[in-house]
């Protein structure tokens, strides 16, 4: 009997950055790493997009996954951004450090907070379990706002141009159905 490896399956999801500063956006692809301990963005990347880095109060030793210390030394930068995804939006402060080869991380306090659905065989990331404070959620809430006062102001305009009498039929003076031939 024989057996062989298959390599680890990644999965990687597209985002856009916006720097708070001037709104610039940046596209990336980051990586959600379950081991992972925090948000991270790599150091070259940050300089390169010219993100504002913020100087932290206390460096943090950081270390890899097998225990050796990172060579990129402590984590001593932040950077504060809006980050974009299928309609998801939020504010997230990332650590700065040396990623080599990625340019953000998304680990678990992330993963435990939007409770991603993923398909890992496909590599598919659906976002459908966010929290309140997640900015998706604020713009459904705003969409059904808008909603109710479009619909109260429509009620406030029938009962101006509609005699009384005639309020009974009033969804036939409706917009959609004042908009369609009768059959």
């Amino acid at each position: 009997m024989r057996r062989t490896l298959k390599p680890l399956r990644e999965v990687w999801m597209k985002v856009g950055l916006e720097k708070l500063e001037n709104h610039e956006g940046v596209a990336v692809k980051a990586l959600l790493d379950s081991g992972a301990t925090g948000l991270f963005m790599d150091m070259t990347f940050a300089r390169e997009k010219g993100f504002k880095m913020e100087k932290m109060k206390y460096p943090l030793l950081v270390k890899n996954v097998d225990g050796t210390v990172n060579v990129g030394g402590a984590i001593t930068h932040q950077v504060e951004c809006n980050m974009f995804f299928k309609g998801h939006i939020e504010r997230v402060r990332m650590d700065v450090c040396n990623l080599e080869k990625t340019e953000v991380i998304l680990g678990m306090p992330w993963l435990v907070t939007h409770n991603p659905e993923i398909d890992w065989e496909k590599k598919e990331v659906k976002i459908t379990r966010c929290p309140p404070i997640c900015g998706k959620k604020k713009q459904e809430e705003r969409k059904k706002e808008v909603k109710k006062i479009e619909k109260d102001k429509d009620e406030e305009t029938l009962r101006k141009l509609v005699p009384k009498r005639f309020w009974k039929w009033k969804k036939v003076f409706g917009k959609r159905e004042s908009e369609r031939m009768p059959v």
